[in-house]
């Protein structure tokens, strides 16, 4: 029997804007697969804590939280550096991973940049500060709270560095489009120990959920068809 599929959306994502309006839960059920759609805490229809310190050990609970057996998974942004982490933490849940929007900058956390994504989405963006700005419009979607999203921003991360890679030896397929400020793709796959490069030519970071070359590889990926 196929492996369920978990799915994982972005910061300032929801089930609801990421994976509903492109038809790729329905694909997968058409499949045969049984889909794990969650709202990542703080968002969509998610608890939503406005104290950092809430969302500390998120990718610890998360993993305690899945169904018995192996799941197969699909990450976007932040949800994919989620995934990574949760296949990490407990190795023997994760059959395939698909991790896409996620490159260099899983190994370069701008503390900076990172407040002033946090102060974006509670309302106070610098103009000039593009990324700020884009997040800040996203945060304002009816299912979402800005200051729970940025004391989601502003939470501890769980690391994710060489100890853990070496933990994930799963088949990852990792989506990067060619004008997504994430890139390049080469650290991390250089620090995955079996991954494989769909790069999708022309798109940024924001399009990648939507882009039909996304949706193929996870099919590909995950051998739904």
């Amino acid at each position: 029997m196929a492996n369920p599929v978990l799915l994982l959306h972005g910061f300032t994502g929801s089930v609801s804007s990421t994976w509903k309006p492109t038809g790729l839960i329905e694909l997968l059920q058409e499949a045969g697969r049984e889909v794990i759609a969650i709202d990542l805490p703080g968002h969509g229809t998610a608890v939503k804590h406005h104290d950092p310190k809430a969302y500390a050990d998120m990718e610890e609970l998360l993993t305690e939280e899945l169904p018995d057996g192996i799941v197969d998974g699909v990450g976007f942004s932040m949800g994919a550096r989620t995934l990574l982490c949760m296949a990490a933490i407990a190795p023997h849940k994760f059959g395939r991973l698909v991790v896409a929007g996620v490159g260099r900058n899983l190994f370069e956390r701008d503390e900076a940049q990172a407040e002033r994504i946090a102060k974006g989405v509670q309302g106070e963006a610098d103009p000039g500060d593009v990324h700020a700005q884009t997040f800040a419009r996203y945060a304002t979607e009816a299912d979402q709270d800005g200051q729970a999203l940025a004391a989601f921003m502003r939470r501890k991360h769980y690391p994710l560095g060489e100890s853990e890679f070496k933990l994930i030896t799963h088949p990852v397929r990792v989506v990067l489009g060619t004008e997504d400020f994430a890139g390049p793709a080469d650290p991390l796959l250089n620090s995955l120990s079996n991954s494989v490069l769909t790069e999708l030519r022309g798109c940024d970071h924001f399009a990648t959920p939507k882009n039909f070359g996304f949706i193929d590889a996870v099919l590909d990926h995950l051998e739904a068809f």
